[in-house]
């Protein structure tokens, strides 16, 4: 490494020295922290972003600024890889070595170190290009400065700030650009707003909505995706959107709102009431990445009937395993049909246990893998069409090229062949998906029209959805450990290996009890163990976890030390 780059760094890292007695971890969210400790972590992930571009050839990387749903005075960084993806795994160890680098001359020596381990051309010999994104926080404009004084730290990087923007806009225009597609916000509220249409015009003539089903009311969790989906419902025909909490009325983001608080605690947000009763109703959570539906049964109570990520892929599976199966469809000897494209439907052992029963009595592929989004989407992305959801409501669907390819041609071979035939509408149909649906991650945007689209072509409303399946109750619980580590799992975290003897208690508890199913993994964060449970009533789960729990604390608990 010249001097000219060692001098930029040392002198650019002496103005954010790193907080004192805090260590910090990029975990699938990358770093989240009280804001007021991030300016350091901010501007080394800078650096990080612009080595990352020039490794991978100057693609374009995507930094993107927000804590998603963590209280207003939280906020983190986190990066996108070329494909709209995740940072990939092999680089995290660096971004935590980088974060925590106690000195300007420690982190110009782990630098240098690492610079010539991966071989990445430095001083300017190429351009590297990182695409800026922030969420509304109000800290997010002094740390996304912090991250330009990173990236313009290495010679030959440069900074586009794309502005306040949702977490999947980013990932997305990360994606477009690496794809050299046009890749403005504009561009991405095009793509949306024409594939949705597409898909409307698309509805068989006698799928009928009636007038409470016409209208969605949507929580925008008083952040960034409420203010966005004010401006792409303007380009929505034949859908009548009300956004509350949108940000603008004085409500504090995430605050009693939002799709993680809807989630968890099964009521209804700030800002919904009795007048809402029977409406369908949906919540994004603050960056706009993860998505649930809701509807108020009644008056008398605050609690909702929850739509969660479990019943949004299983309306996803069922509508394009419906034209898959149109598509192959015989009938046809002109048009080649011979190609049998794999769908599969990807989950975590945190999925509701009935709707995997009921995605695999549909005759569908149903995997596991351990929790975290970046384990999902690796999976999904071995089949033609990869179907991922976390009951949070994070999730997307994956297409492979090679199935995009085949189903283009498909499309042409038909439109010439038996052009307007219920077999050429479903291919146009699915292409239309891969256009809506953000491939590179969980999008609440995105994933809300698509919905939408699906359920009117169903013809169903929000009741009928519900009643897909029922979910199994379940309990969730954290028990305090001496060390985590000590429980290690196998099988997606369904199985626990080791202590020696605690999967055989587990499985003999879970045996009393009907529809019984429970498991335990260690947190990533702290040292605690996660329990699961569930069984065919809530009292049944519950007594379940807590047995759970006692065997967890006997192995390895702190009476166990």
């Amino acid at each position: 490494m010249k001097e000219q780059q060692q001098s930029l760094l040392l002198s650019s890292s002496a103005r954010f020295p790193p907080p004192q007695g805090v260590r910090l971890s990029y975990g699938t969210a990358g770093f989240r922290a009280d804001a007021g400790l991030l300016q350091s972590t901010v501007y080394r992930v800078g650096i990080l972003a612009a080595l990352r571009s020039l490794k991978l050839d100057s693609s374009v990387i995507g930094l993107m600024i927000t804590a998603s749903h963590n209280k207003e005075s939280d906020n983190g960084v986190k990066i996108a890889d070329p494909s709209g993806g995740m940072l990939s795994q092999h680089w995290e160890p660096f971004a935590d070595a980088l974060a925590n680098a106690p000195s300007p001359q420690h982190l110009l020596h782990l630098i240098i170190e690492f610079v010539e381990k991966e071989n990445i051309p430095l001083e300017g010999a190429r351009p590297a290009q990182i695409l800026l994104g922030r969420d509304t926080r109000p800290s997010g404009e002094s740390l996304l400065e912090a991250a330009k004084q990173g990236i313009s730290s290495i010679l030959g990087a440069v900074a586009i700030d794309m502005g306040i923007v949702t977490t999947p806009q980013l990932h997305w225009m990360v994606r477009a650009r690496n794809k050299g597609v046009k890749a403005s916000e504009l561009d991405y509220f095009e793509q949306l707003s024409s594939s949705f249409r597409c898909l409307m015009d698309l509805i068989p003539s006698g799928s009928t909505f009636n007038e409470v089903d016409y209208k969605l009311v949507v929580d925008g969790a008083n952040g960034v995706g409420g203010e966005k989906l004010e401006v792409l419902k303007k380009r929505l025909d034949g859908l009548a959107i009300e956004v509350r909490n949108s940000g603008k009325d004085g409500g504090v983001l995430n605050e009693g709102v939002g799709a993680d608080y809807v989630q968890k605690e099964k009521v209804v947000p700030r800002g919904f009431s009795s007048q809402d009763v029977g409406i369908r109703c949906a919540s994004l959570d603050g960056d706009a990445d993860r998505l649930v539906y809701f509807s108020v049964p009644s008056e008398s109570s605050s609690k909702i009937d929850l739509v969660d990520g479990d019943k949004m892929l299983s309306l996803f599976a069922v509508f394009i395993k419906e034209q898959l199966s149109i598509l192959n469809k015989e009938g046809h000897t002109d048009v080649n049909s011979d190609y049998q494209p794999r769908l599969g439907v990807i989950q975590t052992a945190y999925a509701n246990g009935a709707s995997t029963d009921y995605l695999r009595r549909l005759g569908l592929e149903v995997l596991f893998t351990p929790t975290g989004v970046k384990y999902l989407h690796e999976k999904a992305a071995e089949y033609d069409i990869g179907i991922y959801f976390e009951a949070n409501g994070h999730g997307t669907i994956v297409f492979s090229e090679s199935f995009l390819c085949w189903l283009e041609s498909r499309n042409y071979e038909l439109s010439s062949v038996v052009k307007g035939s219920e077999q050429q509408k479903a291919a146009l149909r699915l292409l239309a998906v891969s256009k809506l649906i953000n491939q590179a991650v969980g999008d609440a945007l995105s994933g809300l029209l698509l919905v939408e689209a699906i359920l009117r072509h169903m013809g169903w409303s929000i009741h009928r959805w519900t009643e897909l399946y029922q979910d199994l109750p379940s309990r969730q619980l954290k028990v305090k450990v001496v060390d985590r580590t000590a429980v290690v799992t196998a099988n997606a975290e369904t199985v626990a290996v080791r202590p020696p003897g605690i999967q055989e208690a587990i499985n003999a508890e879970t045996a009393k009890y009907p529809q019984g199913r429970s498991f335990i993994r260690p947190s990533g964060t702290e040292d605690v163990i996660r329990v699961y449970a569930e069984a065919s009533t809530q009292e049944a789960a519950d007594s379940l976890a807590n047995s759970v729990a006692k065997l967890v604390d006997q192995f390895l608990g702190f009476s166990s030390s």
